[in-house]
């Protein structure tokens, strides 16, 4: 009997999330009369990385100060291990009618190409291709920013960073660099950098760390908009404390090679510069075959998550835009959100193939943690749950945003696997260096 090709396209929090339990459920299809009775399925992920890195966790590896080699899971790995197919590759188009995706080719770093252009066919596709960097077309940023929205990108600034620190250094200059956008990314990323700039102390580095000149800019009234004003409030002082200057109210019109220039003509000077202002999903999805696309080029879906109303295409997390009823806008693009959708299909993606009746698909808002490295951290309890509306922070907030990523390695590894892996990051921690010293 042929199997039903379920075809899932992006690898971030909610794909892989959803390709390992998809995997494992029918791995073992034809010894299951259940899955049978209904036809085979066969996984298959497509992404154009080679591994999965929690992005949450990005400006830790950016920053250097968390290993970019121990947190990163092997898609070939997880395929083999969870019973998924993994093709490395990157959407560029979709045919509706002949039920195929279009598949760009595949370069090497030089330019060589090691895939060529190819389609691949599906019963049911499954769109979770997250976002990138939205730089709402201001001159200059996408040549002289740095835009840390994936594991290529992060480890590519953490490079460079290294390479200005030891500039920095030799020549007895100034390290300045400037973050635009003071959300949750912006800001986690400034505590990185000064946690980073003090833990060269201890590798020689004597007087580094006060060559560091970090600046946030943040164009709204306050940094955190999305938090509570007494979370933003708190982590404003606690950056200043560190020495990271804090500029609210300040609009970018142009980035040069020197640093960003405001819409008063100022201008911040930075031989770093990271765009952290805003993000959107891929460009191709917005004239994707007649699918409806909404702001950022988010796919619109229905309360079944599926992309205009078409049976067999469903999309989630940050390339999808879902207004649950009486609300008047999207759902945010967080990691929160592409867990709770891809459970949601986990849950529900065999019963709305059969056509059966299924609850729409119900966000629940359990709030929010950010977290300035070892200094500090803060959370919001939301909107959900017995301590609604509740205020944490200090260790209590660190443990919550750690215990966050081990529940995601714990869905990907299974408990017992995951809770190694945390020990063995315990034990990295004692015998390691505290920061990204190759």
């Amino acid at each position: 009997m042929d199997k039903k090709q379920i075809v899932i396209v992006g690898g971030g929090v909610a794909g892989l999330e959803i390709a390992t339990a998809l995997g494992r459920r029918y791995r073992g299809s034809f010894w299951n009369k259940q899955v049978d009775k209904h036809g085979a399925y066969e996984v298959t992920l497509i992404d154009r990385d080679s591994a999965h890195v929690w992005k949450p966790m990005l400006h830790t590896m950016a920053a250097g100060t968390r290993d970019l080699a121990q947190q990163q899971m092997t898609y070939i790995a997880q395929a083999r291990d969870a019973g998924f197919h993994y093709q490395p590759a990157e959407m560029c188009g979709l045919d509706r009618a002949g039920k195929t995706i279009l598949l760009a080719p595949l370069l090497a770093r030089d330019g060589r190409e090691l895939v060529p252009a190819r389609s691949l066919p599906y019963d049911t596709l499954i769109l979770s291709l997250g976002s990138t960097a939205n730089d709402f077309g201001t001159p200059g940023a996408r040549d002289y920013c740095y835009m840390i929205d994936s594991r290529l990108a992060a480890d590519g600034f953490n490079q460079e960073l290294r390479i200005r620190m030891l500039q920095s250094l030799v020549r007895n200059e100034e390290l300045r660099i400037a973050i635009l956008g003071g959300g949750a990314t912006g800001v986690e990323l400034a505590a990185e950098l000064v946690q980073l700039a003090e833990a060269t102390v201890a590798y020689g580095a004597h007087g580094l760390a006060n060559k560091f000149k970090i600046t946030l800019i943040e164009s709204g009234s306050r940094i955190l908009t999305a938090f509570p004003e007494r979370i933003s409030l708190l982590a404003t002082q606690r950056l200043q404390a560190l020495g990271v200057e804090v500029r609210t109210g300040t609009r970018i019109k142009a980035v040069t090679e020197v640093g960003f220039v405001t819409q008063d003509d100022e201008l911040i000077p930075a031989s770093l510069r990271v765009w952290a202002a805003g993000v959107k999903a891929p460009d191709f999805l917005a004239q994707l075959d007649g699918l409806e696309a909404g702001r950022n080029n988010q796919l619109v879906v229905d309360g079944h998550l599926r992309a205009s109303g078409d049976p067999a295409i469903f999309a989630l997390g940050d390339c999808a835009s879902y207004t649950p009823d009486g609300e008047e806008r999207p759902l945010p693009p967080t990691a929160q959100v592409a867990h709770q959708q891809a459970q949601y299909l986990i849950n529900h993606l065999e019963s709305l193939l059969q056509g059966q009746d299924v609850p729409h698909y119900r966000y629940r808002d359990m709030g929010a943690l950010v977290s300035l490295g070892h200094f500090d951290a803060y959370g919001s309890l939301g909107k959900f749950g017995f301590f609604k509306g509740g205020f944490i922070k200090g260790r209590v907030a660190q443990l919550s945003h750690v215990l966050l990523y081990r529940a995601h390695q714990s869905r990907l590894y299974g408990f017992w696997r995951g809770g190694l892996i945390w020990l063995v990051d315990l034990i990295n921690k004692r015998v390691r260096p505290s920061i990204r010293l190759d």
